[in-house]
């Protein structure tokens, strides 16, 4: 497990779909908030401007106190030397990732059923992502919504870190974290709200919530 292995309790998912503007911008403010993971995700980039702004968030995360993950790209991850990357279940499996980016970076993967988690418990990822839990609209062919259950049946299975993932809100948060998810991954409540720093404070507050009780 690498060096990062503790996930935060609160993880931004920067999309270049739901996040307009430049990217560098929205990673300080993110960071400003108190995000202290983010990852950086774009269908769209290719592979020169996906490597272009990962280095320079690369170089803001040093700077700022954050970490940030690459979504799909582990060959990015690594050249741009990102705190690590993030893996679906049609990308280069984890082993693969870990091959890539090495034992010190995060390699986390995206699960969306019992099976597809039980496969994912016994690799070397860092976390395992559990969705969506509720209904999204960030992703054009999201899968079956999975539901708390999910997590609850998740959580028996595996002690790896689990991040829920999908329609969360600030207003469902402590529902989510008190199902079992370790942190939760959020990308739409973030992007047109008008005080990112409130809106984080009630996620990490949610948090403390849950595990006080």
């Amino acid at each position: 497990m690498s060096a990062h292995s503790r996930i935060p309790p609160f993880y931004a998912i920067l999309s270049a779909d739901v996040f307009p503007g430049d990217p560098e911008d929205w990673a300080l403010r993110l960071s400003a908030a108190g995000v202290r993971l983010i990852q950086y995700r774009d269908k769209h980039a290719t592979a020169a401007e996906l490597l272009r702004v990962s280095r320079h968030l690369t170089e803001l995360a040093a700077s700022e106190a954050f970490h940030i993950i690459v979504n799909d790209r582990a060959d990015i991850a690594a050249i741009a030397n990102t705190a690590g990357v993030h893996v679906g279940q049609e990308d280069i499996p984890v082993e693969g990732a870990r091959r890539i980016v090495g034992p010190d970076a995060w390699v986390g993967i995206s699960t969306h059923n019992l099976d597809q988690l039980r496969a994912a418990s016994a690799t070397s990822a860092d976390y395992i992502a559990v969705g969506p839990i509720y209904a999204t609209t960030t992703k054009a062919n999201p899968d079956p919504v999975a539901g708390l259950d999910l997590i609850r049946q998740a959580r028996a299975i595996t002690t790896k870190p689990l991040v829920a993932i999908g329609g969360i809100t600030a207003e469902r948060a402590t529902e989510v974290y008190a199902a079992g998810a370790d942190s939760v991954a959020v990308a739409a409540d973030l992007a047109a709200v008008p005080d990112l720093g409130a809106r984080v404070k009630a996620y990490l507050e949610a948090y403390n919530h849950t595990r006080s009780v």
